[in-house]
């Protein structure tokens, strides 16, 4: 589990096949979970000044993963009872979605981003979200399949989104409690029970 408050962003030493090195001050043992730009992957190699993880072939299908490449964003598991400042993720990614806008207001920065139709329903205006592993709040929603995302200047500085350009794809995960939610929701005989939603409030 994660936090989607980024600890440190690590160096691409390199990127081939199904392995990644990464350079950081963060020193991991392995088989650690890492979020790397939000994806749980595993260390498989650990040495001074970096380490490595390994891409199975779906994540290779599902991440950005040409984003593997200069900075990245690293979030190590979280530790049970630690402070949760961000909100829970998990480092499942559900899909990539694509800046289409980035326009600034006053001491904060709108990011527009696109993504495919399906996991539309799980993302919901106030609702948590994570883009490339940093825990945000969607502001708004459109029709088009397209949310809004208002990033104040101090994640800004934080965090690599001052260097993402219109035409990014980035990793998207939505909020898990809407997700499980609506896999409740489509039970046999189509009805979410309260008890369903306290249990699923509980274990958030």
């Amino acid at each position: 589990m994660f936090t989607g408050l980024i600890r440190e962003c690590a160096r691409t030493l390199s990127y081939k096949g199904n392995i990644l090195w990464l350079s950081a001050q963060y020193r991991p043992n392995i088989g650690d979970s890492i979020a790397v730009n939000g994806a749980c992957l595993t260390v498989v190699e650990a040495k001074t000044g970096g380490f490595k993880v390994e891409l199975s072939h779906e994540s290779r299908e599902t991440l950005a993963t040409e984003n593997f490449k200069g900075l990245v964003h690293i979030e190590p598991a979280m530790v049970i009872g630690s402070r949760v400042d961000g909100h829970l993720l998990q480092g499942h990614v559900d899909a990539v979605g694509e800046i289409t806008s980035i326009e600034k207001d006053e001491n904060a920065t709108n990011f527009f981003v696109k993504t495919q139709k399906d996991i539309m329903k799980f993302i919901s205006p106030k609702g948590s979200i994570a883009i490339d592993g940093v825990s945000l709040t969607v502001n708004d929603v459109g029709e088009d399949d397209t949310f809004r995302l208002t990033i104040i200047s101090h994640t800004m500085r934080q965090t690599l989104f001052s260097a993402y350009k219109v035409g990014r794809r980035v990793n998207i995960e939505t909020d898990m409690i809407a997700r499980y939610l609506f896999n409740f929701a489509q039970n046999k005989d189509g009805v979410l029970k309260w008890n369903d939603v306290d249990r699923m409030v509980a274990l958030y």
